[in-house]
């Protein structure tokens, strides 16, 4: 009778044959030349940055803590009326900012607009080198308003200026007596254009009796920054730096050598203050603008004006929204402001 081997008998010649290939292979044959080192990618015990200085859970929580505190976590003044609209969504929700982002517009209205989250401003690292936060945009900034120009604001605090911007230009001078148009009781400066005050660009230059630094002269865009004041190390008894964004005092004390209560260093703020209102209020004589009492804020009136007026308008309302009452750029923001109150000084009043 032919003799035939079972399944089991083939398994069993099939794994003493793959044991027998083990055996040759695990064979030690002499050591090899030591590698070098590598760096320490889990606790950073070396000194160079890791995933955990920032992804562990307690630095996360702690960040997510903060950011909780912020006007861009909240969404507040930005989604609701602006997030899903193609031309704002870009600054006012997560999903346009992305888009932005990654294609350099926005295609069309976003159905379900969010606010900023961690990966509004977070996208994927490059080097994963200590500075490295995988911002998604860092690059000097070409405004709306003129983009044949260029706002370093430096580094990181580049990707502010992408939304910090006035947006709108300055009304501009053709001829004298030329005369501007404002059609709508939202013209002006777009809200909170820090970057155009930080870079000393993109405000009318009347000309009068003080002169205007050069653009980018300004000490806090060549000794700070933006993020080196907005988001210093967190202070936890006031709730500033991180990422709050809340200006930090501490920071900012630091920087000056001084121990000051508030941020009106040399009395800046009470200065810029008073000549925010002077200039407002030559506006209110001229007609340019008027109280609103359902808004609670002046807004100028529709109508035409000689040019000097309404480019007077747009740096008091600029002026006004960038809130740092002269911060920022303390030498361009006097200058534009006593300046334009010259100007408008002598102008005559209506009807007079």
């Amino acid at each position: 009778m032919k003799k035939t081997r079972s399944f089991f008998q083939f398994v069993g010649i099939g794994v003493f044959a793959i044991s027998l290939l083990i055996a040759g292979c695990t064979k030690e044959g002499p050591m090899g030349p030591a590698g070098a080192d590598g760096t320490n990618g889990i606790d950073g015990t070396d000194g160079n940055s890791t995933c955990l200085d920032c992804h562990s859970g307690d630095t996360k929580a702690t960040i997510e803590a903060q950011f909780a505190m912020s006007v861009h976590s909240s969404g507040i003044n930005a989604v609701d009326y602006a997030g899903g609209n193609a031309s704002c969504a870009r600054c006012h929700s997560h999903q346009g900012f992305v888009q932005y982002a990654n294609t350099g517009t926005v295609a069309g209205t976003i159905t379900n607009p969010t606010a900023w989250e961690c990966a509004t401003c977070h996208g994927l690292h490059e080097s994963f080198e200590a500075k490295d936060y995988a911002l998604r945009l860092k690059d000097p900034v070409h405004p709306i308003f003129d983009p044949a120009i260029t706002m370093d604001l430096g580094g990181n605090s580049n990707l502010c200026a992408n939304c910090h911007q006035s947006r709108r230009a300055e009304p501009i001078i053709d001829k004298p007596g030329d005369t501007y148009k404002i059609t709508s009781t939202h013209y002006g400066p777009h809200h909170g254009a820090q970057a155009n005050v930080v870079a000393g660009v993109g405000f009318a230059e009347i000309e009068g009796s003080v002169a205007y630094p050069a653009a980018g002269s300004a000490t806090h865009l060549a000794q700070a920054s933006c993020t080196g004041c907005h988001m210093a190390e967190f202070d936890n008894d006031e709730d500033q730096g991180g990422h709050t964004y809340n200006p930090s005092l501490l920071a900012c004390n630091t920087c000056h050598g001084v121990t000051e209560t508030d941020f009106n260093y040399g009395g800046v703020q009470s200065i810029v203050e008073g000549q925010l209102e002077t200039l407002r209020d030559e506006l209110v004589r001229l007609g340019v603008v008027v109280w609103v009492e359902a808004d609670a804020a002046y807004e100028p009136v529709v109508g035409t004006y000689p040019m000097v007026q309404a480019r007077a308008f747009f740096n008091w309302a600029g002026l006004e929204e960038d809130r740092s009452l002269g911060v920022h750029n303390p030498k361009y923001v006097k200058a534009l402001l006593q300046n334009s109150i010259e100007a408008l000084e002598a102008e005559p009043t209506p009807g007079i």
